[in-house]
């Protein structure tokens, strides 16, 4: 059995377009001559209860066959009538001859009754004209509509592009759905409003914190006044909510690409954390240190840094691959700004610097990064905000030791154990007087701690660093010649990447 009317998608059409056809002369006899009755379909059925069969909203066309000849002393019509109406009929159509000569009295009187608006067909028109009549009247109707709806489109998207383009947008979206229009920020704070003041402004305003509570996308709600009214989430707590005094078909497309065209708009809104690092950011260009403006990012005083690579194919293999050749890595292609963004995302950090070949991303001492699909992550050690830039070498470094040993996550380790029992001072005057004659070639000083770092070989060297394997060696063979050392001998060795360990603290 049916419940509530389940009408089509299609817009209806009001039964005075059917009746004003002149090619039909249709003509209503009983019923309220309701100017807001509309049609959603037409069905014709001799059905003596039609109830199982509608659909809701339709024009019900019957020639009376199913009327018995004693029905004028009885109830059926007033049954008749009765079930056409718990069925969602919207109207009847009596089409007179060949069965009945005149619409039955009894048949008019329950229509009246029952408030379903009756029209006589007379017998020249068929039911299959009327019903292609209310066919071709909602073609018209949703060509009509999607008119309306593009030119609405269009005007949206103009009103975007205008340099005032959120409170442009609102004052389009309120002429085209006839109501109003007002945009509410993270706090529930009035943002902008366009349209006829009305009352259900506080109605508005209780729909759309009932919609952030509830966590949904969109919600909607009816005023005493019969006004309709819909809220839309758009993402950073804004809500986009209209008022319209009737509800058309497209008003909510119309809404809806409002809604997505705000949700542009306000992403670059200024609010909460947003607001802190442009703050931290403009404090820093006119010339504060990072450790006074830290504090605006809410995120404690102790920071990661972390540096990222797409994987490439072969970079990290299958664990069950063990003693099978394996291809060697490709060099990394550049990161892209959504993969990138959704990296920094997983990280839980907005911190993020995206680079030809690697991101950077500031992550919070508290959020301990774990590797991520598809990326080859270097994390540096904590450090206070005026040591990030010795944590950004060691995120460097990291990932380097990272491609070249083909694992996702690489941290770097401070120098512990013997190291650690040398008196700072001394420990880095006598490292930085044993590496004096690199200092004018980072490069050599770069190749020189990926080589030790990985136990000296040539090939993982040139991983990390994306050099062939033959600069490795010339870079190594330099700094032989210029430290006066012997690189084979294991004591030089430790005591060179000792020195190095200091240096990076």
């Amino acid at each position: 059995m049916p419940g509530k009317p389940a009408f089509p998608l299609t817009p209806p059409v009001p039964l005075a377009a059917l009746l004003a056809r002149e090619d039909l002369a249709l003509r209503q006899i009983a019923g309220p001559a309701d100017p807001g009755t509309v049609l959603h379909g037409a069905h014709t059925s001799e059905m003596a209860d039609p109830y199982p069969y509608l659909l809701g909203g339709e024009l019900l066309l019957t020639a009376g066959v199913h009327i018995p000849e004693a029905a004028g002393s009885g109830t059926y019509f007033d049954d008749y009538v009765a079930r056409i109406v718990a069925g969602g009929g919207a109207a009847l159509g009596f089409g007179v001859a060949p069965v009945h000569d005149t619409v039955p009295r009894a048949l008019v009187a329950a229509c009246e009754t029952h408030g379903l608006p009756l029209v006589e067909v007379p017998p020249r028109t068929t039911f299959a004209s009327v019903a292609r009549a209310v066919w071709q009247l909602m073609e018209r109707a949703r060509t009509a509509e999607l008119r309306r709806v593009t030119e609405a489109q269009q005007s949206l998207a103009s009103a975007a592009a205008r340099p005032d383009p959120v409170p442009s947008v609102l004052r389009r979206l309120a002429v085209r759905i006839g109501g109003r229009a007002v945009l509410y920020g993270p706090e529930g704070t009035e943002i902008a409003t366009a349209g006829p003041a009305a009352d259900p402004d506080d109605s508005l305003s209780a729909l759309a914190r009932r919609l952030t509570a509830r966590g949904s996308a969109t919600a909607s709600d009816t005023t005493p006044t019969g006004a309709h009214l819909t809220a839309y989430a758009l993402g950073n707590d804004f809500v986009l909510t209209v008022a319209t005094p009737t509800r058309e078909p497209g008003d909510h497309t119309i809404a809806s690409v409002a809604a997505v065209l705000l949700t542009l708009l306000t992403s670059t809104q200024e609010t909460g954390s947003a607001t802190a690092r442009t703050s931290a950011l403009v404090r820093l260009l006119l010339g504060s240190t990072p450790q006074e403006v830290t504090p605006l990012l809410d995120t404690g005083d102790r920071w990661l840094v972390v540096h990222a690579s797409p994987s490439s194919q072969g970079e990290h293999p299958h664990p069950g691959a063990r003693g099978t050749a394996r291809p060697a890595p490709t060099h990394p292609h550049p990161p892209d700004q959504l993969s990138a963004a959704a990296l920094s995302a997983s990280l839980g950090s907005p911190l993020m610097d995206i680079a030809p070949d690697v991101v950077r991303i500031l992550v919070p001492a508290d959020r301990t990064p774990e590797p991520q699909p598809d990326w080859t992550l270097g994390v540096s050690s904590e450090v206070p905000a005026h040591h990030l830039p010795t944590a950004d070498a060691q995120a460097a470094r990291a990932l380097a030791r990272a491609r070249a040993t083909r694992t996702p996550l690489a941290r770097h380790t401070p120098p512990k154990a013997f190291a650690s029992l040398l008196p700072p001072g001394e420990a880095e005057e006598h490292a930085r007087t044993l590496l004096a004659p690199l200092a004018a070639a980072p490069a050599l000083k770069e190749t020189l701690r990926t080589w030790l770092s990985l136990h000296g070989s040539w090939d993982r060297t040139a991983v990390a660093l994306a050099v062939h394997r033959n600069t490795v060696r010339q870079r190594m063979a330099r700094c032989a010649t210029l430290l006066g050392t012997d690189l084979d001998d294991p004591d030089v060795r430790t005591e060179l990447w000792f020195a190095l360990r200091v240096i990076d603290q």
